[in-house]
């Protein structure tokens, strides 16, 4: 096997979703979600925003990168901040934003609501 291809059959790709917002700026905390939107809007990853987080998809140390920044850029000015994180890794699953509904929605035999 070449080298570039071993190296591609390694890549460990991921789904992460998170959530984080600071405990210490009252009931709205969209200004700081907001923040984060733009960091993971500016990365290279692949995403999508839901009412309670945001999925990425990558690999590893690119998502928890991304993960990081956000962290970094919220503690700037946040003295609690609450961090919710979950991990799907699946070996050779690549476009798993887009194959789990998928899936999904072919046994139901029809779309679901985005």
């Amino acid at each position: 096997m070449r080298e570039r291809d071993k190296a591609k059959e390694e890549r460990i790709t991921v789904l992460l979703e998170f959530s984080m917002s600071p405990l210490d700026k009252g009931e709205s905390v969209s200004p700081w979600v907001s923040r984060c939107l733009k960091i993971i809007d500016e990365s290279t990853l692949d995403y999508r925003l839901n009412p309670m987080g945001t999925v990425l998809e990558g690999e590893w140390d690119e998502v928890f990168g991304v993960v990081k920044r956000c962290y970094e850029a919220m503690r700037k000015d946040c003295k609690r901040i609450s961090v919710s994180i979950k991990v799907d890794y699946r070996k050779g699953r690549r476009k798993g934003l887009e194959s789990k509904i998928a899936s999904v929605e072919k046994t139901l035999g029809k779309p679901l609501k985005q």
